[in-house]
């Protein structure tokens, strides 16, 4: 972050300074006592199961320059009435000075599934051409947006934001704290579903990406998904469009994907003049699905700046940067483990689950260890059956269901016509965990994924670890 002094801190959040004026925050913001450094500023932020303030000498001990609370401190302190109301303050402020004194560009990106896969795909393709700053795991809500927006500084270049949404207005709100140069909206889909009342519901609460871009930003939209693209009418900027489809500015063909889950194509860019230029090139990411995510980079990399040939140089054999998304590990066992625990809803079960299928093959066994996926609302039981049924559509060889949550995977895979020992239900991750440590041979091909809230991410860690210590 740039320096700033307290006064300057206490000005940009609207609080009550207790501290003299000669303390600076020369350091970082952080909001775990445990990550503080010298000069920073710790906010202290009453959670559901931690209260930071109960933190703050220890913050302060540890190095921290300054506090940012809602009551007053035995310790240097901004005093401010909502302490996340006043970190978004405090980032918009700092991003209105950086912007003020050079050249930053802000890309973000939002979407139902892919918005984690992209924003770590946008960090290839821009970190080479300067100083870029990118969202650590999934920091998307209205903590860890503010939170990436302060590690930019005077040398940033570049800053890649990731915008979450379980509800109508989330976007607003983190547009107005960071308005971006580029935005791009990957699918609309069916997570949070819950949260949203529906699909359109959904869209709508996408679409406030678009319409949060500063003057003349540019848009980019899938042109695969109806709904996305019909965002272009939320803007008077430019819009930019990728997908499969022959209209698309940027476009993926000839896809295929190979046993190993990694998909290639050519990549068709339609030049301003009505030129085109196409180059092939193999994502290192499994599933076919990152296309979408890859194309969604690529065109915002491209309005940037970055030049076609690097494009296609730097995605050209990429993988995964982020933990338990499509993470594959071959065990020395025989065994390989594709972990994509940490989030799910409809649309990625269904494109893991393929991936799967496309994986084993013919000759391999494929087992899927499935968990909840969460804020379905009251679509959850038929979601949650039709899983089932697309893993027996599938042939998935072994379904292994994972918590009260998941049941109706169960109960659908039974009703599409498993039987036997083809699918497992077991009540916990514990469960889960031994029948695996008995049930896995050389050769078999096994999905985890579920919600992230579901736990089934340990589960990914077990049998990660497992083949890194067999």
């Amino acid at each position: 972050m740039i320096e700033l002094s307290a006064a300057q801190v206490a000005a940009a959040t609207g609080g009550r300074l207790v501290a003299g004026p000669e303390v600076r925050v020369t350091g970082s913001v952080v909001i775990d006592s445990r990550e503080v450094v010298a000069g920073g500023l710790f906010v202290a932020i009453a959670g559901e199961h931690v209260d930071g303030h109960e933190y703050a000498a220890q913050a302060v001990a540890a190095g921290a320059a300054l506090v940012l609370a809602e009551r007053e401190l035995d310790v240097p302190c901004v005093v401010v009435a909502d302490v996340q109301d006043a970190l978004g303050r405090l980032a918009a402020h700092v991003l209105a000075a950086l912007r003020a004194a050079g050249d930053l560009r802000v890309v973000a990106v939002t979407g139902s599934v892919g918005k984690t896969t992209t924003k770590d795909l946008l960090g290839a393709l821009l970190r080479p051409e300067g100083p870029t700053v990118v969202p650590a795991g999934s920091f998307n809500n209205e903590i860890g947006l503010p939170l990436t927006v302060l590690r930019a500084d005077a040398a940033t270049r570049y800053l890649v934001l990731e915008m979450g949404a379980s509800g109508i207005g989330h976007l607003t709100y983190l547009t107005q704290i960071a308005p971006p140069d580029v935005a791009a909206v990957l699918v609309v889909g069916h997570a949070h579903l819950g949260e949203f009342g529906g699909i359109e519901g959904v869209a709508q609460a996408k679409g406030e990406i678009v319409s949060g871009l500063v003057p003349g930003g540019t848009a980019v939209l899938n042109a695969d998904d109806l709904r996305v693209v019909a965002m272009r009418d939320l803007t008077d900027g430019p819009v930019v469009t990728y997908g499969t489809i022959p209209a698309a500015d940027v476009r993926a063909e000839d896809v295929a994907t190979g046993r190993e889950g990694h998909a290639s194509m050519t990549l068709r860019l339609r030049e301003a003049d009505g030129t085109e230029r196409r180059a092939p090139l193999t994502l290192g990411l499994v599933g076919e699905h990152h296309v979408t995510n890859a194309l969604a980079a690529a065109s915002v990399a491209l309005q940037v700046g970055v030049s076609f040939e690097d494009v296609v140089a730097r995605l050209d054999g990429v993988g995964a940067a982020s933990p338990h998304r499509m993470h594959v590990v071959e065990r020395p066992d025989g065994v390989t483990v594709i972990d994509d625990s940490y989030n799910a809803n409809p649309d990625s079960m269904r494109a893991a689950l393929r991936s799967l299928a496309v994986m084993a093959g013919r000759d391999r066994r494929s087992v899927a260890v499935l968990g909840e996926m969460r804020e379905l609302g009251d679509d959850s039981r038929v979601e949650h059956d039709a899983l089932g049924r697309l893993a027996v559509r599938l042939n998935v060889k072994l379904l292994v269901v994972v918590g009260e949550g998941a049941y109706h995977v169960h109960e659908g895979a039974q009703q599409e016509g498993s039987w036997g020992d083809e699918v497992v239900f077991v009540p916990d991750v514990e469960t889960a965990s031994a029948l695996l440590r008995d049930e896995l041979r050389a050769g078999d091909v096994v999905l985890v994924k579920a919600s992230n809230g579901s736990g089934l991410w340990r589960l990914g860690d077990e049998l990660v670890g497992a083949g890194a210590g067999a």
